[in-house]
C-alpha cells in the first residue's frame, strides 16, 4: 500500500493536469467534486487520519491541508481562466461596428382590440349612438338585481363571477350596469331618448383559447317611444355589414332567453356561404328591454320601449383580423402585435 505522501503527490499531479484542461464552469464543478467533494480524494484522505497513530496525524494532516490548499488555488486559477475566456467569447460575438449608421426607433401602432373598438365606435356614431362608461367594480344591485337577474341565477355563482372578499361588490361580468346607470341619470334629466354603446373591460372565471378572465365587451341600448325588435334587426344588420365590409352578409336572429330582455334573441352572422349553404356563427345576444329593467332605470315602460345587445369586442377583433387564439391579444408579444402597425 502506498504511503500518504506518495498518494498526495499523485493527487496533486493529477489535479494539476486535470484542472489545466478544464474548459467550462460545469466541467470545473465536476472536477472540484472529484477532489474536494463529500467523496473526493482529498476528503477521503482527511477521513483516514483517524486510523493513523497519534504521532503521524499531525504531520500527515499538515501535508493533506497543504495539498488541499494547492488544489483550491488551481481551482480558482481555472475559474478565472474560464471566466475570462467566456467573457472574451461573448464580447467577440456581441461586438458592435460603431461605423454603421444608427437604427431608427420602431414605429408603434394601435393594439388590434383598440383598432376594432375605434372602428365600432365610429360606425355606431354614424347611427346616432354615443359612448357611455361606468365603474368596473360594481355592487350586486347594478350588476344583477337591476338587470332582473334573481339571486338563484347561475351568473351569481362564484364559479362564474369574481367576488371581492368580505364585500357584495364584484368585478362586473358585463357592461350592462352602465345602461342602468345611464337610464337613471337620463331619467333625472327628463327621460329618453337614449342611444348609447357601452364598451369596456369585464371579468369572468374562464380561460382558454377563446375565453379570458378579463375581456372586452360592447353593449348597446336604444330607448325611445315605439322602439321595436325591427329597429334592433336593422341596426345590427347595418353594423355587421359595415364592420366586416360585406354588403351581402346575412344576419339571423334566433329566440333565446336573457332575464333583462323580453323577447330575447341570439344573433348569428353568415360566416361562410357555399352554393347557398350558409355556415352561421353566433356573435352576440340581444332583445327588447324587459319592462322591469326600464322601471329599475327610472323609465316608464308604458310610454317607452327599447332594445339592447351585447357582443364580445375581442371576438369581433379575432374575426376581423383572422386571429384564432384570444390569448395572443394579451401576451404582449411584439412579433404578433407588430402585424397591426
Amino acid at each position: 500500500m502506498s504511503s500518504p505522501d506518495v498518494t498526495l503527490v499523485a493527487i496533486l499531479v493529477d489535479a494539476t493536469a486535470t484542472l489545466g484542461a478544464v474548459k467550462s464552469m460545469p466541467e470545473l464543478e465536476q472536477v472540484k467534486a472529484k477532489y474536494l467533494g463529500k467523496s473526493g480524494s482529498l476528503t477521503e484522505q482527511l477521513k483516514s487520519l483517524g486510523k493513523l497513530p497519534p504521532e503521524e496525524k499531525k504531520t500527515t494532516g499538515a501535508a493533506i491541508n497543504e495539498v488541499k490548499s494547492q488544489v483550491e488555488t488551481l481551482i480558482n486559477d481555472a475559474k478565472t481562466r474560464i471566466a475570462n475566456a467566456e467573457l472574451a467569447s461573448k464580447l467577440a460575438a456581441e461586438s458592435i461596428d460603431v461605423t454603421l449608421p444608427g437604427r431608427n426607433p420602431g414605429i408603434g401602432g394601435l393594439h388590434p382590440v383598440t383598432r376594432a373598438l375605434e372602428r365600432i365606435e365610429s360606425l355606431f356614431a354614424t347611427m346616432g349612438f354615443s359612448v357611455a362608461d361606468g365603474p368596473e367594480i360594481e355592487n350586486d344591485y347594478y350588476n344583477f338585481t337591476a338587470l332582473n337577474t334573481p339571486p338563484n341565477h347561475p351568473a351569481r355563482s362564484m364559479q362564474d363571477t369574481f367576488y371581492l372578499a368580505n364585500s357584495e361588490h364584484v368585478l362586473r361580468t358585463h357592461t350592462s350596469p352602465v345602461q342602468i346607470r345611464h337610464m337613471q341619470a337620463q331619467a333625472e334629466k327628463g327621460g329618453p331618448p337614449i342611444r348609447i354603446i357601452c364598451p369596456g373591460r369585464v371579468y369572468r372565471c374562464d380561460h382558454d383559447a377563446t375565453h379570458s378572465p378579463m375581456f372586452h365587451q360592447i353593449e348597446g341600448l336604444w330607448v325611445d317611444e315605439g322602439i321595436s325588435l325591427a329597429d334592433l334587426k336593422g341596426t345590427l344588420t347595418q353594423f355587421f355589414r359595415a364592420f366586416f365590409e360585406r354588403d351581402d352578409m346575412q344576419i339571423r336572429f334566433r329566440p333565446s332567453f336573457f332575464p333583462f330582455v323580453e323577447p330575447g334573441v341570439e344573433v348569428d352572422m353568415e360566416w361562410e356561404n357555399k352554393g347557398g349553404k350558409i355556415k352561421w356563427l353566433e356573435i352576440g345576444g340581444a332583445g327588447v328591454v324587459h319592462p322591469q329593467v326600464l322601471r329599475n332605470g327610472g323609465i316608464d315602460p308604458e310610454k317607452y320601449s327599447g332594445f339592447a345587445f351585447g357582443m364580445g369586442l375581442d371576438r369581433l377583433a379575432m374575426l376581423k383580423y383572422g386571429v384564432n387564439d384570444l390569448r395572443l391579444f394579451f401576451e404582449n408579444d411584439m412579433r404578433f402585435l407588430s402585424q397591426f402597425r
